[in-house]
């Protein structure tokens, strides 16, 4: 396996970066890269990070040029709203040669996404990461990760699964090697795009189901929750240019499936919390890690408003977050809301 006899490459120290570099290092050696030096400096005396041992195969480094340098296959894991800093400070260091797999579960937006109006919205300026990567450095050969990969459960080494997509064989190929052991199944996806998506919006929904649970609700609610969840993703993506396919295998209902029946996402947590009576800066102010769903809520209100989509669950999502909204009259409202057919996605 040609990855075995290399140093690959992760970027972020976060709860999954280090999840990502434990399963990598079964594989290879890798290289971490953290840059704050006391959480670096932290990770190397204890050897733990999050909850997660430390494989004996990684090694910590505060330098891009040295990853740059000695990594041709990176794995930048990284919140979506420190992403485009960390690849434009990456960029000097990057050669065409590099293959780049992310692992981040959000969307970038060239404005600001709390003051404009949707009809200002240029949907050019809203980027997956790949586009980020593609746009601020010389890689050509870009994937993304993707898939129900809770950190917690990972750190215990359960079975579990993900999605390498990439344009090209090549990162696909690599990607499972990299990867690929008997506790870890990866699966390959040439939609690039629909499986960014599908990680990307699926965090509304598990916002959505963490409110549900915190009010009490059960599994019948959560269910129709899922099923109408998964068709709202569907319509959006297909929007923006995604194949339907992407959204019905481990990167779209398999994650939706796990986030949104996990107290261990973060995602489901503040939904939990948010319906329990916290105030929503409050919750985010106390969480060591992002809750993309957060950020994802707004975008995606952004998108669906402009484009005239059909998305009454995003809508009431953002009414109950943003805009005082009880959850228990959202949910009066969905199910007073009309559909004709239950699986009418599959015909897009």
């Amino acid at each position: 396996m040609k990855n075995a006899l290399n140093t690959v490459g992760v970027i972020g120290a976060g709860s999954f970066g280090t999840a990502v570099s434990n399963i990598l290092a079964e594989n290879t050696n890798v290289l971490l890269y953290e840059r704050n030096d006391e959480i670096r400096n932290r990770i190397i005396k204890e050897g733990t990070n999050r909850n997660h041992v430390m494989h004996p195969n990684i090694r910590l480094t505060d330098s891009f040029e040295e990853v740059a340098e000695k990594c041709y296959l990176l794995f930048p894991v990284v919140p979506s709203a420190s992403f485009k800093k960390m690849i434009i400070d990456f960029s000097p260091y990057l050669r065409p040669d590099h293959l780049m797999i992310h692992a981040t579960k959000g969307l970038h937006c060239e404005f600001d996404i709390d003051t404009i109006h949707p009809k200002d919205v240029n949907l050019k300026k809203i980027k997956t990461m790949s586009e980020l990567i593609q746009q601020e450095t010389a890689i050509v050969r870009i994937g993304c990760m993707a898939g129900p990969n809770l950190a917690a459960e990972l750190a215990t080494h359960q079975p579990a699964a993900t999605v390498v997509a990439s344009r090209f064989e090549e990162v696909i190929r690599e990607g499972k090697n990299s990867l690929r052991s008997d506790r870890f199944q990866v699966y390959g996806n040439k939609d690039l795009l629909g499986i960014e998506l599908a990680g990307v919006l699926k965090n509304y929904i598990a916002l959505a189901s963490g409110a549900l649970s915190g009010i009490g609700y059960g599994e019948n609610t959560r269910a129709f929750l899922i099923t109408r969840g998964m068709a709202e993703m569907i319509y959006i993506g297909k929007a923006l240019g995604a194949d339907k396919k992407a959204f019905l295998g481990l990167a779209g209902i398999g994650d939706l499936i796990a986030t949104c029946n996990s107290p261990k996402s973060r995602n489901y947590t503040v939904g939990f919390r948010l319906a329990k009576g916290e105030k929503l800066e409050d919750i985010l102010a106390s969480m060591n890690e992002v809750a993309e769903g957060v950020r994802t809520l707004k975008i995606a209100k952004l998108i669906v408003d402009h484009i005239g989509a059909n998305a009454p669950l995003l809508q009431m999502m953002y009414s109950v977050f943003f805009e005082g909204l009880s959850i228990e009259k959202a949910i009066t409202y969905l199910m007073r809301y009309p559909v004709d057919n239950d699986a009418d996605y599959l015909d897009l």
